[in-house]
């Protein structure tokens, strides 16, 4: 994933990006960047922070800059925001999203026989260096936006800093947000809504799909309308989105007590009902079982604590063993809350199940009598082609492929995968029994994707459920 954040103010815009930029922490593990628009030209930072914060690397490094426009991105992949002197002039790039045709696109810009890389990424091709030299074949940043988003699978929103302005480019189907906020003295673009609101920014208006808008301290001005296409990723209200933001006007922490509302719904006859505690897994489960607690009556507590001051996240490490080791040693017990008690844990979803096989022996080595898991989405079938959901390098890696495959022999077809994203089929209900038996729980039950479609509120065509049901 990866957030974005730009400013343009009548006054030093400095502090704002930087504490705009660092709210966006959460989305990103790799690389953060700073750019800002100087007297002198573009000044620009970018620092690793993969095993250091965003503000920690970059608190002494505002007082180097200065300006009244700048962007800022934190990433999961790329060094950026990008330098580019170009015939279009000088400029700074930031992107978000994934380019899912990247080798067609390298194809297509070699045809020139003029192009090479330079900003390589742990030895791959840069995407947001890619995607300044597609816009840099056309006559205006316009052409070239339009230009690229005509031509990529994948998704892609874009900030551009140029000497007098930012354009602001959101993805063609809005997969990711992009909101514009508006104080006295300026406006900001953000992907989260709430990374504004402490500098005293107001929300002004969401970007819509494809559209692209030019910021200045002056004015917010649409210069290629929206398109009538959203398909925004169901997952930020799911796991991605931080609870104070809302996308679509929708507020991440709402769907999030809905969701485990609706959990709970469907569980009022069954065995469940007789919990002692309904918990989150911490932290993105949390405010599902209070959902959960609320409707069904049960105790919200939190039999174990994570444990964050050195470890605040716990995909920081690039390794997926360290990662796993890391998410083991961050989970304290409450004896008293565990020892003999029936638990109903919610969580957030089940990707590959190791952090949650590791999680349910925790609590049974601890003592606790049941181990009931809500997660509040559907069963994943399939990897994201457009938001790097998660670092799985094959669908075969998932926790239901691994299970379908075994059932089925190997001989998967698409109408066999529809049968098992289908709620009310044989083949679902087996697969999340073997789900259950292999991750050793009482009971397992999953939100559907009616229940989660219905309880983020938007129609069902303008949200994203591919990694669910394969829908595009």
């Amino acid at each position: 994933m990866g957030g974005l954040f730009g400013v343009a103010s009548k006054t030093d815009c400095v502090m704002d990006l930087f504490f705009g930029t660092d709210y966006h922490s959460h989305l990103g593990t790799k690389k953060g960047g700073l750019a800002v628009y100087q007297k002198t030209g573009i000044k620009r930072i970018i620092h690793n922070i993969e095993n250091s914060p965003f503000r920690t690397k970059f608190e002494n490094d505002v007082t180097k800059l200065a300006g009244f426009l700048g962007i800022g991105c934190i990433s999961d992949s790329d060094s950026q925001p990008l330098y580019v002197h170009s015939h279009l002039g000088e400029y700074a790039i930031a992107t978000v999203g994934k380019l899912d045709n990247i080798e067609e696109l390298i194809e297509l810009v070699f045809q020139k026989r003029t192009t090479h890389f330079v900003e390589l990424s742990s030895g791959e091709i840069n995407s947001t260096e890619l995607t300044a030299i597609m816009i840099d074949r056309c006559d205006t940043f316009e052409d070239g936006i339009r230009y690229v988003q005509e031509r990529i699978r994948g998704s892609l929103s874009i900030l551009i800093l140029t000497k007098d302005k930012i354009i602001v480019a959101r993805d063609k189907y809005g997969r990711t947000p992009l909101v514009i906020g508006k104080k006295e003295d300026g406006y900001c673009v953000s992907f989260e809504s709430f990374a504004y609101f402490n500098l005293g920014y107001e929300t002004f208006r969401i970007v819509g799909p494809g559209e692209i808008i030019h910021l200045t301290p002056d004015e917010c001005r649409s210069v290629s309308p929206a398109l009538d296409r959203l398909k925004i990723c169901a997952f930020l209200w799911v796991y991605y989105g931080y609870p104070c933001s809302d996308y679509e006007g929708i507020s991440v922490e709402t769907v999030r007590y809905a969701s485990g509302e609706r959990l709970a719904a469907r569980d009022a006859d069954s065995d469940t009902a007789r919990a002692d505690f309904a918990a989150g897994i911490p932290d993105s489960g949390t405010a599902c079982a209070i959902g959960y607690s609320n409707r069904s009556g049960i105790p919200f507590a939190r039999p174990f604590i994570k444990y964050t001051p050195t470890w605040p996240r716990s995909f920081m490490p690039q390794d997926q063993r360290t990662r796993n080791l890391i998410a083991k040693m961050k989970l304290i017990p409450v004896h008293s809350l565990i020892k003999g008690k029936k638990l109903l844990f919610c969580d957030d979803s089940i990707v590959r199940g190791t952090q949650l096989r590791e999680t349910v022996d925790f609590l049974y080595r601890n003592g606790a009598a049941e181990v009931h898991i809500r997660p509040a989405c559907p069963p994943l079938l399939y990897g994201c082609p457009f938001l790097n959901f998660s670092r799985n390098r094959s669908t075969m890696d998932l926790i239901t492929r691994q299970i379908i495959h075994e059932y089925e022999n190997g001989n998967v077809t698409q109408e066999i995968l529809n049968e098992y994203a289908d709620t009310h089929s044989e083949r679902h209900e087996a697969m999340v029994r073997g789900i259950r038996d292999q991750l050793n729980l009482t009971s397992l039950r999953f939100l559907s994707v009616e229940d989660l479609i219905a309880a983020i509120g938007l129609p069902p065509e303008c949200i994203c459920t591919h990694c669910w049901n394969g829908r595009l």
